[in-house]
């Protein structure tokens, strides 16, 4: 499947089918996210694969009340929690390089751009999932110190696909030279 094509097509899947995937697939969306950029190489990210069902039911209730992937947690046969390593990326010499302070929350959001591109490519489904709270994630998963749980995604064969949402037009969000320059 050509990337752009990939891009375009992928949809955020909430129902999933109770099709079993296969451990081959799950390695290779892991190998895509690991060859994701970071900064100065640092591959802070590190992923939770989680298949047992009591696990995931405990997941999903760290979800917001209102998040509509809540039941994609439970249903995937699969749940990808992504995590970061704290005080690696952004920094050099253990001093954060930018105005913007430890730069793993870019670093996981490219391996994970990563890991629902390759999903896409075999047919599987996934969501990025953000509103829940993270503290509670890291106590179920065992996750230590200095580690900070960032995301997750279910992944599994879709029930059904989404429709395409609008898009914004490039002339309303591509600017030249300066901001506001048409």
């Amino acid at each position: 499947m050509e990337v752009l094509q990939a891009i375009k097509a992928r949809r955020s899947i909430r129902h999933y089918k109770s099709e079993p995937v296969e451990e081959e697939k799950i390695n290779t969306v892991l190998e895509a996210a690991r060859w994701a950029p970071s900064w100065g190489n640092t591959q802070c990210w590190r992923f939770i694969v989680v298949k047992d069902e009591a696990t995931k039911s405990r997941l999903a209730e760290t979800l917001t009340s209102w998040n509509p992937s809540r039941s994609a947690i439970k249903e995937a046969p699969v749940v990808i929690v992504a995590c970061a390593e704290l005080g690696k990326s952004g920094f050099k010499e253990g001093i954060a390089s930018t105005d913007k302070g430890d730069w793993y929350m870019f670093d996981v959001a490219l391996a994970m751009q990563n890991l629902v591109l390759a999903a896409h490519s075999f047919g599987l489904g996934t969501v990025h999932v953000g509103a829940f709270n993270a503290q509670d994630v890291a106590q179920i998963l065992k996750v230590p110190q200095g580690v900070a749980v960032v995301a997750m995604t279910p992944l599994g064969y879709p029930e059904r696909t989404g429709k395409t949402p609008p898009r914004k037009e490039p002339s309303e969000i591509v600017f030249h030279e300066t901001y506001g320059r048409k």
